[in-house]
This record gives C-alpha cells, sequence and structure tokens, in this order.
C-alpha cells in the first residue's frame, strides 16, 4: 500500500497553509495499492516530537478516522474523509494541523488497510483505535512531513 500527498513529499516541508499559521485543513492524499479483502481504512496523524514538558508521552494526534470505506483512494485538500472521527489531542472530531511550539517536528500520517470494520463509537481515541485494530491489519503506508513555524 502506499500514501502520497501532491502538497509534498515524503520526508519533505509541509507547506504552511496545511498548519496553524495558515487555513489549518488537511492536505490532500491518495492511497494506492489497496489490498484485497481490505474491509475499511484507518487514517491517523501523529507527532511524536512534543516537548515532554507539555506532553508527558511526547506525542500529540492531529487527526483519526476509522471505518473509511475501502475503495477510497483519493482524500481531497480541506475535505474530511468518509468514516468516522476519533478524538484529536485538542479535542477535536476532525484534522488539526501542525503548530510546533518550539523547532521543527516530524508529522507521520498513517493509513491501515484492515480485514474488518471497527466497533467503536465517534470521538474514540487513537489509543483506542490502535488497540482495536491490532490484530486486524492487513497493510499499512506511512507518509511523513515537516514543519517548523518561521
Amino acid at each position: 500500500m502506499k500514501l502520497i500527498s501532491p502538497a509534498f513529499g515524503h520526508e519533505g516541508k509541509i507547506p504552511s497553509k496545511f498548519t496553524c499559521d495558515g487555513e489549518n485543513i488537511n492536505f490532500p492524499l491518495k492511497i494506492s495499492d489497496i489490498p484485497k479483502g481490505t474491509k475499511s481504512l484507518i487514517l491517523i496523524m501523529k507527532d511524536p516530537d512534543v516537548p515532554k514538558h507539555i506532553r508527558e508521552d511526547g506525542a500529540w494526534i492531529h487527526w483519526v478516522v476509522f471505518n473509511i470505506p475501502p475503495d477510497t483512494t483519493e482524500i481531497q485538500e480541506g475535505q474530511e474523509p468518509n468514516g468516522i472521527h476519533g478524538i484529536t489531542t485538542s479535542n477535536k472530531l476532525k484534522y488539526g494541523g501542525p503548530c510546533p511550539p518550539d523547532r521543527e517536528h516530524r508529522y507521520f500520517t498513517k493509513v491501515f488497510a484492515l480485514d474488518t470494520k471497527l466497533n467503536l463509537p465517534e470521538g474514540a481515541t487513537a489509543d483506542q483505535v490502535l488497540k482495536a485494530m491490532k490484530t486486524n491489519v492487513i497493510a499499512e503506508a506511512v507518509l511523513m512531513g515537516r514543519y517548523a513555524r518561521s
């Protein structure tokens, strides 16, 4: 499975349009090579570079969507995908763009293909989603972008 964005390359700079310094809308995504037998997709965007004095676990969840239809091959710029939205660290049910407080951070957007749908409610946390999907992952893909505020 592959995950790319027309807005930036893997390990590239995320344009400010998609951050708290810009329009704070999600960047476009393209998903390809989704395995046969996929029943749902999961999308999670995480920043693992948060200072420990802000978050003890050093992580910030920016986007969680699960039970995305398996025929989803594109997520348009500024458009939330169909699916059930989980809660972010900012207590929102939608994308929240990069907004690092100190330096350049890495942002990992991952897509998982599952052989099932998850029986979780809207507002589930990323940890709840990751735990529920653990034994059902067929494939995964990652896109990492970087952002530092000017």
